[in-house]
């Protein structure tokens, strides 16, 4: 994925929730996709920062990923625990989360992550990326909107709070540009990207990730 799909987000996704969603056709998502500049100077909410680790910690790493990138969900599968238990674990790395959205599903499945809190943040953003061939399926959005609900009942939540933060729609458009702008702020151009210091890493490549951190670290 790159970054030329954002532009194709703000007319694809309904940056709204998925119940509004079913009720928009293709010309009305592309007219109310997009958050105006009035709403994001003066209503949009806040956007917690996902973290993990010490606020003191030496090295701070941020990660942007697509909840629908295959590659994000490999790093997920096959790096993350290692990163966690070397570095954050450890004391040397904080670590933050923060989501890409180029396509309507990815900011659907964010919506699900953040549904719990930080508290289930991380629980949630695991099954959403181990699952994602599975949830993604047959690309159809009423079956990815139920797998999507079953993933956040299996990590308990209820049928009321799920449903009420996939139609929130001021949190959605709140995400959207919220991304948009830490996007633009670290030059994100694919998913994955690794924010290692003030050092960009581009793609699922953890031998990377560890080298630069090991570099700041002195190690």
């Amino acid at each position: 994925m790159n970054r030329n799909s954002i532009i194709a987000l703000i007319v694809l996704v309904a940056a709204l929730g998925i119940g509004a969603y079913m009720y928009l056709g293709a010309g009305e998502e592309a007219a109310q996709g997009a958050p105006s500049e009035e709403t994001s100077a003066a209503a949009l909410l806040d956007v917690p920062e996902m973290t993990l680790g010490d606020a003191d910690a030496p090295v701070k790493v941020i990660e942007y990923a697509s909840f629908t990138c295959p590659h994000c969900g490999a790093f997920h599968e096959d790096s993350f625990d290692k990163l966690k238990a070397d570095y954050i674990d450890t004391g040397k790395v904080q670590f933050t989360f923060r989501e890409v959205y180029f396509d309507r599903f990815g900011l659907w499945a964010s919506m699900i992550a953040r549904c719990g809190g930080e508290e289930k943040f991380y629980g949630l953003t695991g099954l959403i990326m181990k699952g994602q061939q599975d949830w993604l399926g047959d690309g159809d959005p009423n079956n990815i909107s139920a797998a999507l609900r079953k993933i956040a009942l299996v990590a308990g939540l209820t049928e009321e709070q799920t449903d009420a933060c996939l139609n929130d729609d001021l949190q959605a458009q709140s995400l959207l540009f919220w991304f948009q702008e830490n996007a633009d702020v670290h030059a994100i151009r694919s998913t994955p990207s690794f924010v290692v210091g003030d050092e960009l890493i581009a793609g699922n490549n953890y031998a990377k990730v560890k080298a630069a951190i090991d570099a700041q670290l002195g190690e």
